[in-house]
């Protein structure tokens, strides 16, 4: 996953792109769990955070921005 400085490089458009990548791969992480264990179970959590992660920084923007236009 992208580190902190990384996630403010991206553009809006290119973090959404993420966000839905990441939910369909726990999402598919999740479902190959319920058939068969994972050989690593860490990854579920770790798809989880990425996701809040992006998220996160998702909602940081949007806030910044209706300050900006609030201004």
């Amino acid at each position: 996953m992208k580190n902190k400085t990384d996630l403010k490089g991206l553009s809006a458009e290119a973090l959404k792109e993420q966000i839905k990548t990441e939910k369909a791969q726990g999402q598919q992480l999740r479902f190959a769990h319920a058939i068969s264990p994972l050989e690593n179970p860490g990854r579920l959590k770790a798809s989880r955070k990425n996701v809040a992660r992006l998220l996160t920084e998702e909602s940081r923007r949007k806030n910044e921005q209706a300050t900006k236009s609030a201004q």
